[in-house]
């Protein structure tokens, strides 16, 4: 029997599905080994994990959008002591539920809630996750604001785009009568999706590489580096 069959026919997986994590169990089972985009989120965690500290123990660490837990636990295996912050309850659920098969329940604590939350949130953490999130929000300036805000070290942000990887110098101001500079490649730009992309309706926003790194930079972060495709690594900026 494949992968894809008994993962099918496993009452215990079925009743907590559909993932879209696939979680590699300490039994052998998988949670999604048929997932559409491959061995998801394995393949994205294999871009920056040479990126992150290897030896996190004495941080604190913030997963954003935390859906089955996959990033979650890679940090708590590291040693951060992890918030996994997740608005839909059936990922949640999963979550918990994988944590307790890590062994891994008291280093991540999971929590409903979204990224908007965090704009009165009191916390900081030292290291802030924000994978696959900002392209589903209606606001992205505001979450990546409130992303800034609770910030101390880092933050990984990854995010879907629109081809374009050319980057302009663009002028502390701009006359009202030189708008036709922002058609030039490199301009920060992102294009909004009014109905459906890929199938899904939250799929509002694909900006283009310069426009991820002016928004980043308009929050308040630094751009320290781009390790991969779509993935940046920032900082809080200092004053």
């Amino acid at each position: 029997m494949t992968l894809e069959s008994r993962a099918a026919h496993d009452p215990e997986l079925a009743a907590l599905g559909p993932w879209f994590h696939n979680l590699h169990l300490p039994d052998g089972r998988q949670t999604a080994p048929d997932h559409p985009l491959g061995d998801f989120p394995a393949f994205k965690w294999a871009s920056i994990e040479d990126h992150l500290p290897r030896d996190l123990d004495g941080w604190t660490a913030l997963d954003i959008g935390a859906n089955a837990g996959f990033y979650s636990f890679e940090l708590a295996r590291r040693g951060a002591r992890v918030t996994g912050l997740e608005p839909d309850t059936r990922y949640l659920e999963q979550a918990r539920w994988a944590a307790h098969l890590f062994g891994l329940e008291d280093a991540v604590e999971f929590r409903q809630g979204d990224v908007y939350e965090l704009v009165h949130a009191s916390e900081q953490w030292d290291l802030v996750l924000f994978m696959g999130v900002l392209y589903h929000l209606r606001h992205p300036l505001l979450a990546l604001d409130a992303v800034a805000r609770v910030a101390r070290r880092l933050v990984v942000l990854q995010t879907l785009t629109i081809p374009g990887d050319d980057r302009v110098d663009a002028a502390d101001d701009l006359s009202i009568d030189d708008r036709a500079r922002m058609l030039e490649p490199g301009w920060p730009k992102m294009a909004f999706v009014e109905r459906r992309l890929a199938g899904d309706s939250t799929n509002w926003w694909a900006p283009n590489a310069a426009c991820v790194e002016a928004m980043a930079r308009s929050a308040g972060l630094a751009v320290d580096d781009h390790p991969a495709h779509e993935i940046w690594l920032c900082s809080p900026a200092c004053g």
